[in-house]
């Protein structure tokens, strides 16, 4: 699905329109995967666009900026103000707000620190990452063959560019053998999360998801789905998953900013559950779109309005 143009793009401090937000090709992190970058929600309510999670998204920014030794030379809250800006801008009422930070041309070497740092915000309204029915009738996948990184050969904590090679190779194995997503193991063979989306297992009335050491990313909307499931009285465990408990699970439901909270309803073929969106999922599902569409009160702070901003 091809990328719906916006107006502008913030770039390093300042609006320039769509078309002139360029880099150069010798630019470090084409080269060598040298980024990281975040993936934020707005969602339209009746008190005008709100952004889900700005400011956890942001620290999740700096933090994968100092695994990879990246230095942004703004602030935290100067980047705050910039993402509300550019959605204020782009007249968008829901978006997807993509902030990046590469390293950009100065060497060729691997140690490129003496690279200038170049810092994006690209907004554009988008729908269901993984289709529009995907929210209510679920999703078929596939275990992945291929694997998580180990945490002693990449940093999977940091949501950095390099890492997302390995996220590509699950998303066309997926896709070349008919199936929306797949769901990657660890290197010791636990379930990990899918390409770009975090997993939690029912099974029994209580809920699992596979801890980080299983090299998952510590997701926003992750802890936005056990926050709401331990409100709701569930026991949520954070533990390692092996793959058969995917078979016998009676829910599954991946959980990310571009996902949001998608039910699963196989994986390699055999049903899960009934084979459609089970109660526990639903549950989440309607308090969290509820919340984040001003429905109900943003009791957990999770919300920045636009229009009040500023």
């Amino acid at each position: 699905m091809p990328i719906p143009k916006s107006d502008f793009i913030w770039f390093d401090g300042r609006l320039v329109p769509w078309d002139d937000a360029n880099v150069h090709v010798t630019t470090h992190a084409l080269h060598y995967g040298s980024s990281v970058f975040e993936g934020i929600r707005a969602y339209p309510t009746p008190r005008g666009p709100a952004i889900l999670g700005l400011k956890p998204h942001l620290q999740r920014f700096f933090d994968s900026a100092k695994i990879m030794r990246i230095h942004i030379p703004f602030r935290l809250e100067e980047l705050e103000q910039a993402v509300i800006e550019t959605v204020r801008r782009n007249r968008h009422q829901g978006c997807y707000i993509r902030p990046l930070a590469f390293r950009g041309s100065e060497t060729f070497s691997l140690n490129a620190r003496v690279c200038p740092t170049h810092v994006v915000i690209i907004t554009f309204e988008w729908g269901r990452y993984l289709g529009a029915e995907a929210i209510e009738k679920g999703v078929d996948v596939m275990v992945s063959s291929w694997r998580r990184m180990a945490t002693d050969t990449f940093a999977p904590m940091a949501k950095a560019g390099g890492n997302y090679v390995n996220s590509q190779f699950i998303a066309m194995e997926a896709a070349d053998n008919g199936f929306v997503e797949g769901i990657a193991l660890d290197v010791n063979g636990f379930v990990s999360e899918g390409s770009g989306e975090n997993i939690f297992v029912v099974y029994r009335g209580e809920i699992f998801t596979p801890p980080v050491s299983a090299s998952a990313l510590m997701g926003i909307t992750r802890h936005y789905a056990i926050t709401l499931a331990q409100e709701m009285g569930y026991r949520v465990r954070e533990e390692n998953i092996p793959r058969e408990m995917l078979y016998v699970a009676d829910e599954i439901f991946f959980t990310g900013t571009a996902a949001e909270i998608t039910p699963i309803r196989s994986v390699d073929r055999i049903p899960v559950g009934h084979g459609e969106r089970g109660p526990i999922t639903r549950r989440i599902q309607e308090e969290f779109f509820a919340i984040v569409t001003g429905e109900k009160p943003d009791r957990f702070g999770w919300l920045t309005f636009v229009n009040e901003e500023g």
